[in-house]
Protein backbone atom coordinates (compact mmCIF):
# COMPACT_ATOMS: atom_id res chain seq x y z
CA UNK A 1 0.00 0.00 0.00
CA UNK A 2 1.38 3.85 -0.78
CA UNK A 3 2.75 4.93 2.52
CA UNK A 4 1.20 7.94 1.70
CA UNK A 5 -2.66 6.40 2.09
CA UNK A 6 -1.03 4.31 5.38
CA UNK A 7 -0.59 7.82 6.58
CA UNK A 8 -3.74 9.62 6.16
CA UNK A 9 -5.23 6.57 7.33
CA UNK A 10 -3.36 6.21 10.65
CA UNK A 11 -3.67 9.98 10.96
CA UNK A 12 -7.88 9.78 10.29
CA UNK A 13 -8.14 6.37 12.92
CA UNK A 14 -5.97 8.95 15.35
CA UNK A 15 -8.35 11.79 14.88
CA UNK A 16 -11.57 9.57 15.16
CA UNK A 17 -9.75 7.94 18.21
CA UNK A 18 -9.37 11.63 19.47
CA UNK A 19 -13.02 12.92 18.97
CA UNK A 20 -14.27 9.29 20.69
CA UNK A 21 -12.45 10.04 23.67
CA UNK A 22 -13.61 13.40 24.31
CA UNK A 23 -17.27 12.38 23.28
CA UNK A 24 -17.64 9.39 25.87
CA UNK A 25 -15.77 11.63 28.65
CA UNK A 26 -18.01 14.34 27.90
CA UNK A 27 -21.02 11.78 29.20
CA UNK A 28 -20.30 12.81 32.83
CA UNK A 29 -19.06 16.34 32.18
CA UNK A 30 -21.69 19.79 31.39
CA UNK A 31 -23.10 20.08 28.07
CA UNK A 32 -21.01 21.82 25.70
CA UNK A 33 -20.28 22.74 21.62
CA UNK A 34 -19.03 19.40 19.44
CA UNK A 35 -15.21 19.62 19.70
CA UNK A 36 -13.24 18.91 16.81
CA UNK A 37 -10.37 16.39 17.08
CA UNK A 38 -7.27 17.88 18.77
CA UNK A 39 -8.06 21.53 18.39
CA UNK A 40 -11.07 20.95 20.72
CA UNK A 41 -13.91 24.40 20.33
CA UNK A 42 -10.86 26.74 20.06
CA UNK A 43 -11.55 28.02 16.35
CA UNK A 44 -15.10 28.55 17.78
CA UNK A 45 -13.69 31.42 20.33
CA UNK A 46 -13.24 34.66 19.40
CA UNK A 47 -9.49 35.75 20.72
CA UNK A 48 -9.99 39.71 21.01
CA UNK A 49 -13.52 39.13 22.93
CA UNK A 50 -13.41 36.15 24.67
CA UNK A 51 -16.11 37.16 27.03
CA UNK A 52 -18.98 37.82 24.65
CA UNK A 53 -17.61 34.09 23.48
CA UNK A 54 -18.27 32.79 26.02
CA UNK A 55 -21.95 34.67 26.45
CA UNK A 56 -22.79 33.10 23.27
CA UNK A 57 -22.10 29.57 24.10
CA UNK A 58 -24.16 30.11 28.06
CA UNK A 59 -27.35 31.47 25.93
CA UNK A 60 -27.48 27.81 24.44
CA UNK A 61 -26.33 25.57 26.95
CA UNK A 62 -26.83 27.50 30.23
CA UNK A 63 -24.75 28.78 33.00
CA UNK A 64 -22.22 25.89 33.28
CA UNK A 65 -21.30 23.92 29.97
CA UNK A 66 -18.15 22.40 28.92
CA UNK A 67 -15.61 23.70 26.41
CA UNK A 68 -12.58 21.99 24.81
CA UNK A 69 -9.61 24.23 24.62
CA UNK A 70 -7.10 22.01 22.69
CA UNK A 71 -7.73 17.96 23.84
CA UNK A 72 -8.59 18.98 27.47
CA UNK A 73 -11.94 19.38 28.63
CA UNK A 74 -12.32 23.34 30.95
CA UNK A 75 -15.60 23.68 32.40
CA UNK A 76 -17.05 27.61 32.22
CA UNK A 77 -18.99 29.15 34.95
CA UNK A 78 -21.49 32.04 33.23
CA UNK A 79 -23.47 34.61 35.76
CA UNK A 80 -23.66 34.93 39.58
CA UNK A 81 -25.93 32.20 40.69
CA UNK A 82 -23.04 29.65 39.63
CA UNK A 83 -19.57 31.59 40.08
CA UNK A 84 -20.74 31.62 44.16
CA UNK A 85 -22.18 28.45 44.41
CA UNK A 86 -18.51 27.00 43.05
CA UNK A 87 -16.16 29.64 44.35
CA UNK A 88 -18.01 30.77 47.63
CA UNK A 89 -20.39 28.14 48.42
CA UNK A 90 -17.59 25.22 47.38
CA UNK A 91 -14.64 27.06 47.87
CA UNK A 92 -12.69 24.95 49.11
CA UNK A 93 -13.12 22.44 46.22
CA UNK A 94 -12.92 25.25 43.90
CA UNK A 95 -9.48 26.39 45.28
CA UNK A 96 -6.94 24.76 43.02
CA UNK A 97 -5.27 27.04 40.33
CA UNK A 98 -5.82 25.60 36.65
CA UNK A 99 -3.10 24.81 34.02
CA UNK A 100 -1.92 27.87 32.57
CA UNK A 101 1.51 26.16 30.81
CA UNK A 102 3.29 29.52 29.73
CA UNK A 103 3.62 30.94 33.17
CA UNK A 104 3.30 27.65 34.64
CA UNK A 105 6.61 27.26 32.94
CA UNK A 106 7.93 30.25 33.97
CA UNK A 107 7.37 29.52 37.98
CA UNK A 108 7.53 25.87 38.46
CA UNK A 109 4.54 25.47 40.65
CA UNK A 110 6.00 28.02 43.22
CA UNK A 111 4.83 31.48 44.65
CA UNK A 112 1.22 32.43 44.56
CA UNK A 113 -0.80 33.06 41.68
CA UNK A 114 0.22 29.68 40.01
CA UNK A 115 0.60 27.40 42.75
CA UNK A 116 -1.48 24.89 44.41
CA UNK A 117 -1.57 22.75 47.55
CA UNK A 118 0.34 23.49 50.39
CA UNK A 119 2.65 25.68 49.11
CA UNK A 120 0.35 27.94 47.60
CA UNK A 121 -1.57 28.20 51.39
CA UNK A 122 1.65 28.57 52.82
CA UNK A 123 2.75 31.79 50.91
CA UNK A 124 -0.45 33.00 50.65
CA UNK A 125 -1.30 32.65 54.25
CA UNK A 126 2.61 34.16 54.96
CA UNK A 127 2.06 37.51 52.15
CA UNK A 128 -1.29 38.03 53.39
CA UNK A 129 0.10 38.47 57.29
CA UNK A 130 3.34 40.27 56.53
CA UNK A 131 1.53 42.77 54.53
CA UNK A 132 -1.11 43.56 57.43
CA UNK A 133 1.80 43.71 59.71
CA UNK A 134 3.35 46.49 57.15
CA UNK A 135 -0.09 47.93 57.85
CA UNK A 136 -1.86 46.85 54.95
CA UNK A 137 -5.33 48.68 55.85
CA UNK A 138 -3.24 50.42 58.68
CA UNK A 139 -1.59 53.63 58.46
CA UNK A 140 1.86 52.59 57.70
CA UNK A 141 1.40 52.08 54.45
CA UNK A 142 -1.49 54.27 53.59
CA UNK A 143 1.92 57.44 54.39
CA UNK A 144 3.59 55.18 51.87
CA UNK A 145 0.60 55.79 49.11
CA UNK A 146 -0.09 58.97 50.30
CA UNK A 147 4.06 60.25 49.69
CA UNK A 148 3.66 58.41 46.23
CA UNK A 149 0.71 60.42 45.60
CA UNK A 150 2.34 63.80 45.99
CA UNK A 151 5.25 62.27 44.07
CA UNK A 152 3.09 61.59 41.20
CA UNK A 153 1.62 65.03 41.45
CA UNK A 154 4.90 66.71 40.80
CA UNK A 155 5.47 64.70 37.67
CA UNK A 156 2.15 65.08 36.81
CA UNK A 157 2.68 69.28 37.05
CA UNK A 158 5.99 68.59 35.10
CA UNK A 159 4.08 68.24 31.90
CA UNK A 160 3.19 71.95 32.40
CA UNK A 161 -0.42 71.52 31.03
CA UNK A 162 0.73 69.99 28.02
CA UNK A 163 -1.16 66.44 26.83
CA UNK A 164 0.56 63.62 27.32
CA UNK A 165 0.36 59.99 27.47
CA UNK A 166 -0.63 59.33 30.97
CA UNK A 167 1.05 55.44 30.94
CA UNK A 168 4.21 55.53 32.37
CA UNK A 169 3.55 57.65 35.22
CA UNK A 170 0.13 56.20 36.34
CA UNK A 171 2.57 52.83 36.05
CA UNK A 172 5.39 54.52 38.32
CA UNK A 173 3.20 55.39 41.58
CA UNK A 174 1.63 51.98 42.11
CA UNK A 175 5.28 50.17 41.21
CA UNK A 176 7.03 52.48 43.60
CA UNK A 177 4.33 51.78 46.44
CA UNK A 178 5.04 48.01 45.77
CA UNK A 179 8.65 48.15 45.76
CA UNK A 180 8.56 50.38 49.15
CA UNK A 181 7.31 47.04 50.66
CA UNK A 182 9.08 44.81 49.16
CA UNK A 183 12.65 45.94 49.02
CA UNK A 184 12.04 49.31 51.79
CA UNK A 185 12.33 51.57 49.21
CA UNK A 186 11.15 53.67 46.09
CA UNK A 187 12.69 54.49 42.98
CA UNK A 188 13.22 58.12 41.11
CA UNK A 189 11.12 57.77 37.86
CA UNK A 190 14.09 57.96 35.71
CA UNK A 191 16.14 55.17 37.76
CA UNK A 192 17.50 52.75 35.11
CA UNK A 193 16.76 49.24 37.26
CA UNK A 194 13.10 50.96 37.46
CA UNK A 195 12.41 51.93 33.90
CA UNK A 196 14.10 48.43 33.11
CA UNK A 197 11.72 45.97 35.43
CA UNK A 198 8.27 48.50 34.19
CA UNK A 199 9.69 48.00 30.71
CA UNK A 200 9.73 43.70 31.28
CA UNK A 201 6.67 43.79 33.10
CA UNK A 202 4.89 45.96 30.66
CA UNK A 203 6.00 43.83 27.54
CA UNK A 204 4.89 40.52 29.55
CA UNK A 205 1.14 41.83 30.28
CA UNK A 206 0.88 42.36 26.76
CA UNK A 207 1.87 39.37 25.82
CA UNK A 208 -0.05 37.19 27.84
CA UNK A 209 -3.19 39.03 26.03
CA UNK A 210 -1.81 37.90 22.70
CA UNK A 211 -3.55 35.18 20.46
CA UNK A 212 -0.47 32.95 20.61
CA UNK A 213 0.31 32.78 24.36
CA UNK A 214 -3.67 31.53 24.29
CA UNK A 215 -2.65 29.02 21.62
CA UNK A 216 0.72 28.01 23.72
CA UNK A 217 -1.22 28.10 26.98
CA UNK A 218 -3.72 25.10 25.28
CA UNK A 219 -1.06 23.27 23.13
CA UNK A 220 1.62 23.08 25.74
CA UNK A 221 4.19 21.31 23.13
CA UNK A 222 4.88 24.43 21.21
CA UNK A 223 6.55 26.18 24.43
CA UNK A 224 9.45 23.75 23.75
CA UNK A 225 9.61 23.49 19.81
CA UNK A 226 8.70 26.50 18.17
CA UNK A 227 9.86 30.33 18.21
CA UNK A 228 6.98 33.30 19.22
CA UNK A 229 6.41 36.30 21.96
CA UNK A 230 6.13 33.24 24.95
CA UNK A 231 10.17 33.17 24.53
CA UNK A 232 10.52 36.14 25.28
CA UNK A 233 7.99 36.24 28.20
CA UNK A 234 9.74 33.69 29.70
CA UNK A 235 13.31 35.49 28.99
CA UNK A 236 11.32 38.47 30.76
CA UNK A 237 10.33 36.33 34.03
CA UNK A 238 14.23 35.50 34.24
CA UNK A 239 15.37 38.74 33.79
CA UNK A 240 13.47 39.88 36.77
CA UNK A 241 14.21 36.87 38.49
CA UNK A 242 17.77 37.40 38.41
CA UNK A 243 17.56 41.63 39.94
CA UNK A 244 15.35 39.98 42.78
CA UNK A 245 17.71 37.38 43.32
CA UNK A 246 20.32 40.46 43.79
CA UNK A 247 18.10 42.80 45.63
CA UNK A 248 17.89 39.33 48.38
CA UNK A 249 21.68 38.91 48.50
CA UNK A 250 21.83 42.05 49.43
CA UNK A 251 18.94 41.76 52.28
CA UNK A 252 20.94 38.63 53.53
CA UNK A 253 23.71 40.75 54.12
CA UNK A 254 22.30 43.69 55.93
CA UNK A 255 19.33 41.55 58.11
CA UNK A 256 18.66 42.48 61.49
CA UNK A 257 16.09 39.42 62.66
CA UNK A 258 14.77 41.88 65.17
CA UNK A 259 14.19 44.98 62.93
CA UNK A 260 12.90 43.50 59.86
CA UNK A 261 12.60 46.76 56.96
CA UNK A 262 10.49 45.05 54.32
CA UNK A 263 8.45 41.84 53.06
CA UNK A 264 12.07 40.32 52.03
CA UNK A 265 13.35 41.05 55.61
CA UNK A 266 10.16 38.91 57.09
CA UNK A 267 10.72 35.83 54.74
CA UNK A 268 14.15 35.35 55.12
CA UNK A 269 13.47 35.50 59.10
CA UNK A 270 10.96 33.11 58.17
CA UNK A 271 13.40 30.91 56.44
CA UNK A 272 15.87 31.47 59.35
CA UNK A 273 12.88 29.45 61.45
CA UNK A 274 12.42 27.05 59.37
CA UNK A 275 15.87 25.96 58.63
CA UNK A 276 15.13 22.58 60.14
CA UNK A 277 12.17 21.17 58.42
CA UNK A 278 12.93 19.18 55.64
CA UNK A 279 9.28 19.91 54.55
CA UNK A 280 9.83 23.35 54.39
CA UNK A 281 8.15 25.73 51.71
CA UNK A 282 9.90 28.24 52.64
CA UNK A 283 13.01 28.29 50.03
CA UNK A 284 14.63 31.18 47.94
CA UNK A 285 12.82 30.04 44.80
CA UNK A 286 9.71 30.82 46.99
CA UNK A 287 10.64 33.92 48.07
CA UNK A 288 11.63 34.64 43.89
CA UNK A 289 8.69 33.28 42.76
CA UNK A 290 6.52 35.67 45.74
CA UNK A 291 8.28 38.76 45.35
CA UNK A 292 7.62 38.41 40.96
CA UNK A 293 4.12 37.72 41.97
CA UNK A 294 3.85 40.99 44.60
CA UNK A 295 5.59 43.29 41.89
CA UNK A 296 3.53 42.15 38.99
CA UNK A 297 0.27 41.88 40.40
CA UNK A 298 0.53 45.11 42.51
CA UNK A 299 1.71 47.16 39.92
CA UNK A 300 -0.07 46.22 36.63
CA UNK A 301 -3.86 45.82 37.73
CA UNK A 302 -3.71 49.15 39.59
CA UNK A 303 -1.87 51.39 37.21
CA UNK A 304 -3.93 50.22 34.05
CA UNK A 305 -7.24 50.74 36.79
CA UNK A 306 -6.31 54.25 36.84
CA UNK A 307 -5.34 54.30 33.45
CA UNK A 308 -8.97 53.48 32.34
CA UNK A 309 -10.77 55.32 35.17
CA UNK A 310 -8.86 58.67 33.89
CA UNK A 311 -10.48 57.81 30.66
CA UNK A 312 -13.86 57.12 31.53
CA UNK A 313 -13.55 60.72 33.65
CA UNK A 314 -12.47 62.77 30.36
CA UNK A 315 -15.52 60.68 28.83
CA UNK A 316 -18.01 61.72 31.69
CA UNK A 317 -17.03 64.97 32.54
CA UNK A 318 -20.52 65.97 34.37
CA UNK A 319 -18.76 63.00 36.81
CA UNK A 320 -15.77 63.98 37.22
CA UNK A 321 -17.12 67.90 38.11
CA UNK A 322 -19.00 65.84 40.86
CA UNK A 323 -16.29 63.99 42.23
CA UNK A 324 -14.48 67.66 42.25
CA UNK A 325 -17.45 69.09 44.28
CA UNK A 326 -17.30 66.32 46.95
CA UNK A 327 -13.22 66.38 47.44
CA UNK A 328 -13.33 70.27 47.68
CA UNK A 329 -16.36 69.66 50.22
CA UNK A 330 -14.81 66.86 52.47
CA UNK A 331 -11.14 67.02 52.04
CA UNK A 332 -10.55 70.78 50.72
CA UNK A 333 -7.06 72.03 48.68
CA UNK A 334 -4.65 72.57 52.15
CA UNK A 335 -4.28 68.80 52.67
CA UNK A 336 -3.75 65.46 51.59
CA UNK A 337 -6.73 63.18 50.87
CA UNK A 338 -6.51 59.85 53.62
CA UNK A 339 -8.65 56.73 53.75
CA UNK A 340 -10.95 58.13 56.45
CA UNK A 341 -12.33 60.61 53.82
CA UNK A 342 -14.04 57.70 52.43
CA UNK A 343 -16.69 57.42 54.33
CA UNK A 344 -17.46 60.96 53.68
CA UNK A 345 -17.36 60.96 50.09
CA UNK A 346 -19.87 57.74 48.99
CA UNK A 347 -19.87 59.34 45.37
CA UNK A 348 -16.23 58.90 44.91
CA UNK A 349 -16.31 55.63 45.94
CA UNK A 350 -19.30 54.84 43.73
CA UNK A 351 -17.15 56.00 40.80
CA UNK A 352 -14.23 53.95 41.83
CA UNK A 353 -16.27 50.86 41.89
CA UNK A 354 -18.32 51.65 38.81
CA UNK A 355 -14.48 51.93 36.86
CA UNK A 356 -13.38 48.34 38.39
CA UNK A 357 -17.17 47.35 37.21
CA UNK A 358 -17.42 49.03 33.73
CA UNK A 359 -13.76 47.96 32.59
CA UNK A 360 -14.02 44.09 33.48
CA UNK A 361 -9.52 44.05 33.96
CA UNK A 362 -9.53 40.75 34.03
CA UNK A 363 -12.79 38.81 32.63
CA UNK A 364 -12.10 35.50 33.28
CA UNK A 365 -9.71 35.61 35.88
CA UNK A 366 -6.85 33.10 36.32
CA UNK A 367 -7.60 29.82 35.76
CA UNK A 368 -9.23 27.63 39.20
CA UNK A 369 -8.99 23.93 38.94
CA UNK A 370 -11.19 21.40 41.58
CA UNK A 371 -9.05 19.84 44.08
CA UNK A 372 -11.28 16.32 44.20
CA UNK A 373 -13.99 14.85 42.18
CA UNK A 374 -17.07 16.70 42.68
CA UNK A 375 -21.16 16.23 41.67
CA UNK A 376 -22.21 19.89 40.74
CA UNK A 377 -25.46 20.60 39.79
CA UNK A 378 -25.85 16.92 38.94
CA UNK A 379 -22.96 17.01 36.63
CA UNK A 380 -19.67 14.99 37.60
CA UNK A 381 -16.47 17.42 37.47
CA UNK A 382 -12.94 14.77 38.12
CA UNK A 383 -10.34 16.19 39.98
CA UNK A 384 -7.99 18.65 38.00
CA UNK A 385 -10.49 19.74 35.96
CA UNK A 386 -9.63 23.44 35.03
CA UNK A 387 -12.77 26.07 35.84
CA UNK A 388 -12.82 28.88 33.95
CA UNK A 389 -15.37 31.71 35.85
CA UNK A 390 -16.97 34.40 33.28
CA UNK A 391 -16.41 37.36 36.15
CA UNK A 392 -17.89 39.16 33.45
CA UNK A 393 -21.05 37.54 32.97
CA UNK A 394 -21.02 38.85 36.90
CA UNK A 395 -19.89 42.59 36.93
CA UNK A 396 -22.32 42.99 33.94
CA UNK A 397 -25.60 41.61 34.67
CA UNK A 398 -28.39 43.61 33.71
CA UNK A 399 -30.11 42.46 36.37
CA UNK A 400 -27.96 43.91 39.07
CA UNK A 401 -26.78 46.53 36.79
CA UNK A 402 -28.99 48.34 34.53
CA UNK A 403 -27.89 49.15 31.22
CA UNK A 404 -24.77 47.27 32.43
CA UNK A 405 -22.91 48.55 29.06
CA UNK A 406 -23.02 52.14 30.30
CA UNK A 407 -21.06 53.77 32.83
CA UNK A 408 -23.17 55.09 35.70
CA UNK A 409 -21.78 55.43 39.09
CA UNK A 410 -25.45 55.26 40.07
CA UNK A 411 -24.95 51.40 39.95
CA UNK A 412 -23.61 51.56 43.63
CA UNK A 413 -25.71 54.53 45.07
CA UNK A 414 -29.28 53.85 46.94
CA UNK A 415 -32.19 56.84 46.45
CA UNK A 416 -30.63 58.98 48.52
CA UNK A 417 -27.34 59.04 47.32
CA UNK A 418 -25.36 56.81 49.94
CA UNK A 419 -22.83 53.91 48.80
CA UNK A 420 -24.47 50.83 48.33
CA UNK A 421 -23.00 47.37 48.22
CA UNK A 422 -23.15 44.84 45.78
CA UNK A 423 -22.37 40.70 46.10
CA UNK A 424 -21.85 41.31 42.56
CA UNK A 425 -18.59 43.40 42.82
CA UNK A 426 -16.42 40.35 42.34
CA UNK A 427 -13.42 43.26 40.39
CA UNK A 428 -11.02 40.97 42.48
CA UNK A 429 -12.21 37.70 42.31
CA UNK A 430 -14.38 36.10 45.24
CA UNK A 431 -13.66 32.97 47.15
CA UNK A 432 -10.49 31.21 48.51
CA UNK A 433 -8.38 32.98 45.49
CA UNK A 434 -9.29 36.57 45.88
CA UNK A 435 -6.76 39.36 45.20
CA UNK A 436 -4.86 38.85 48.10
CA UNK A 437 -3.76 42.53 47.64
CA UNK A 438 -7.32 43.99 47.39
CA UNK A 439 -6.83 45.58 50.46
CA UNK A 440 -3.90 47.71 49.01
CA UNK A 441 -5.14 48.18 45.53
CA UNK A 442 -8.41 49.67 46.96
CA UNK A 443 -6.24 52.08 49.07
CA UNK A 444 -4.10 52.90 46.13
CA UNK A 445 -7.21 53.59 43.46
CA UNK A 446 -8.69 56.23 45.95
CA UNK A 447 -5.86 58.39 47.47
CA UNK A 448 -4.53 58.42 43.90
CA UNK A 449 -7.56 59.45 42.38
CA UNK A 450 -8.38 61.42 44.47
CA UNK A 451 -5.22 63.47 45.06
CA UNK A 452 -4.57 64.03 41.24
CA UNK A 453 -8.29 65.42 41.28
CA UNK A 454 -7.59 67.64 44.07
CA UNK A 455 -4.13 68.99 42.52
CA UNK A 456 -6.09 68.94 38.57
CA UNK A 457 -8.24 69.47 35.95
CA UNK A 458 -8.79 66.97 33.22
CA UNK A 459 -8.46 68.28 29.49
CA UNK A 460 -8.99 65.67 26.42
CA UNK A 461 -7.20 66.74 23.22
CA UNK A 462 -10.71 65.92 21.46
CA UNK A 463 -14.19 66.52 22.04
CA UNK A 464 -15.35 64.16 24.93
CA UNK A 465 -17.86 62.42 22.56
CA UNK A 466 -15.37 61.30 20.37
CA UNK A 467 -13.45 59.72 22.84
CA UNK A 468 -13.03 55.70 22.57
CA UNK A 469 -13.21 53.58 25.43
CA UNK A 470 -13.36 50.27 23.90
CA UNK A 471 -10.68 47.98 25.74
CA UNK A 472 -7.57 46.92 23.07
CA UNK A 473 -7.57 43.68 24.05
CA UNK A 474 -10.15 41.48 25.31
CA UNK A 475 -8.69 38.17 26.37
CA UNK A 476 -6.69 37.95 29.65
CA UNK A 477 -6.69 41.96 30.27
CA UNK A 478 -9.12 44.36 29.11
CA UNK A 479 -6.37 47.11 27.99
CA UNK A 480 -7.88 50.74 27.45
CA UNK A 481 -7.09 52.38 24.13
CA UNK A 482 -4.16 54.72 24.11
CA UNK A 483 -5.44 58.56 24.64
CA UNK A 484 -3.86 61.87 25.34
CA UNK A 485 -4.84 64.11 28.86
CA UNK A 486 -3.74 67.33 29.92
CA UNK A 487 -3.22 68.09 33.59
CA UNK A 488 -4.54 71.69 34.24
CA UNK A 489 -3.64 72.57 37.75
CA UNK A 490 -6.12 73.96 40.15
Amino acid sequence: MDPVVVLVISLSCLLLLSLWRQRSRRGKLPPGPLPLPILGNILQIDAKNIPRSLTNFSKVYGPVFTLYLGMKPTVVLHGYEAVKEALIDQGEVFSGRGSFPVPDRAHRGLGILTSNGNGWREMRRFSLMTLRNFGMGKRSIEDRVQEEARCLVEELRKTKSSPCDPTFLLDCAPCNVICSIIFHNRFDYRDHHFLNLLQKLNENVKILSSSWLQVCNNFPVLIDYFPGSHRKYLKNVADMKKYYLEKIKEHQESLDINNPQDFIDCFLIKMEEEKGNPQTEFITDALINVVHDLFGAGTETTSTTLRYGLLLLLKHPEITAKVHEEIDRVIGRHRSPCMQDKNSMPYTEAVLHEIQRYIDLVPTSLPHAVTCDIKFRNYFIPKGTTIITSLTSVLHDSKEFPNPEKFDPGHFLDTSGKFKKSDYFMAFSTGKRICAGEGLARMELFLFLTTILQNFHLKSVVDPKDLDTTPVVNGFFSVPPAYQISFIPV
